[in-house]
C-alpha cells in the first residue's frame, strides 16, 4: 500500500514498460450477499490481508482499500493486460474461498459475495480534456 505522498504522485504518474505508457486506476465496490454486515473484526482484518496479498502477487498497486461491514471499496492501479472484471473476480474469489473456509458463520450465506460490483476509471485527465485533444488532432 502506498503512503500519502506516494499516493499523490502514483495516482498521477504514468507507468512505463517495454512498449506501453499507461495509467489505469480503478475504483471497485462490491458487497456481501444480501448486503449482510459480516465484514467486521477478524473477518474484515483477514479480508484486507487477502486482498492486499492478491494485489501484491499480481503487481497491482492498492491506492486505497476500505472494508466496511457491508461493502468493500478498492482503489487500485493495474496493467493494460488486466481486465477490470478479472481484478474483481480474483479479489472476490480468493476472499470467498479462504474466509468461508475459516469462518463457518459465513457459510450461512449461499455465497459470500453478490455477483454484481461497481467499477469506475480514474486518471489524471478529464473526459472533456480528452475530447478536446482528439478534436484538435482532427483539426476541428
Amino acid at each position: 500500500m502506498y503512503t500519502n505522498n506516494e499516493t499523490v504522485n502514483t495516482i498521477r504518474d504514468y507507468q512505463r514498460d517495454e512498449h506501453r505508457v499507461h495509467l489505469l486506476n480503478y475504483h471497485f465496490v462490491w458487497t456481501p450477499k444480501r448486503r449482510k454486515p459480516v465484514l467486521v473484526g477478524e473477518i474484515a482484518s483477514e479480508c484486507r490481508t487477502l486482498i492486499e496479498q492478491k494485489c501484491l502477487d499480481r503487481g497491482w498497486g492498492i491506492l486505497e482499500l476500505a472494508i466496511q461491514p457491508d461493502h468493500i471499496h478498492l482503489f487500485v492501479r493495474t496493467f493494460p493486460t488486466d481486465a477490470p472484471v478479472d481484478v474483481v473476480k480474483e479479489c472476490k474469489g480468493i476472499t470467498s474461498f479462504h474466509l468461508r473456509k475459516k469462518y463457518p458463520t459465513l457459510k450461512k450465506l449461499p455465497s459470500l459475495w453478490t455477483r454484481s460490483y461497481f467499477v469506475a476509471t480514474a486518471g489524471n485527465v478529464s473526459s472533456k480534456a480528452i475530447q478536446e485533444y482528439i478534436a484538435a488532432q482532427k483539426g476541428i
